[in-house]
């Protein structure tokens, strides 16, 4: 079956110069020893890192270094790379070999390394500019989601409690509803000065981050 490469490309908005480039990104070591993916995947890898870097000191200028690298690392990890390899269908490009010429699904490392390697080839075939370009697009959603801030509220909330009154902030577990599949935690916390302040989650970890937010939020 034929690999239709340009509906790849209009899904990232580029059309390669050298296509070669292209399907080079998307061939695993099994399928070619030789003309594979794994160095363009280490240079993606690379420029990837510098674009979402470079767009965090953007975003956050006044951060502290290490909640930009708990988002950092929540941008560019293999899970991220792989739910944008699937949004743009990328195991369907992926030349890999089958030695059972069946429709087996290919593995999810090897997906989020096609990504990576992806971003290579776009850098080296049109530039670091468009290949910026081309990653703050498809990790727009990423990088907007609110969910990046609630990694880091405990954190902070915790920072603010030690300064301040050099104790720690005090959860506890209000209630735990729901069936065994699908249950709602809820969480309470507070600060030696404060009330608590009750949230809820699907988890417990989920539950004191939004009890965190809500804390901190009331005390701006």
């Amino acid at each position: 079956m034929k690999i239709l490469y340009q509906n790849l490309e209009k899904k990232i908005k580029i059309s390669f110069k050298n296509k070669k480039l292209l399907i080079k990104s998307l061939t695993h070591k099994s399928y070619d020893n030789l003309e594979n993916n794994e160095k363009m995947e280490f240079l993606g890898d690379r420029v990837l890192g510098l674009v979402i870097a470079k767009k965090l000191l953007e975003i956050y200028p006044n951060e502290k270094e290490g909640i930009l690298d708990k988002k950092f690392a929540s941008l560019v990890n293999k899970k991220t790379c792989l739910e944008i390899a699937k949004n743009l269908d990328l195991q369907k490009y992926i030349l890999i070999y089958n030695t059972k010429n069946k429709n087996i699904p290919i593995e999810d490392k090897v997906v989020a390394d096609a990504c990576e390697a992806l971003i290579g080839s776009i850098y080296l075939d049109k530039g670091f500019v468009v290949a910026e370009k081309v990653i703050l697009n498809l990790w727009k959603k990423h990088i907007d989601q609110s969910i990046i801030t609630q990694i880091d509220a405990k954190t902070k909330l915790q920072e603010l409690s030690l300064k301040k009154f050099k104790k720690l902030p005090i959860y506890k577990t209000i209630s735990n509803t729901g069936p065994r599949h699908k249950p709602i935690f809820k969480v309470g916390v507070k600060l030696i000065s404060t009330k608590f302040y009750i949230s809820e989650g699907k988890s417990k970890k989920e539950a004191e981050q939004n009890a965190a937010i809500l804390c901190l939020n009331n005390l701006k």
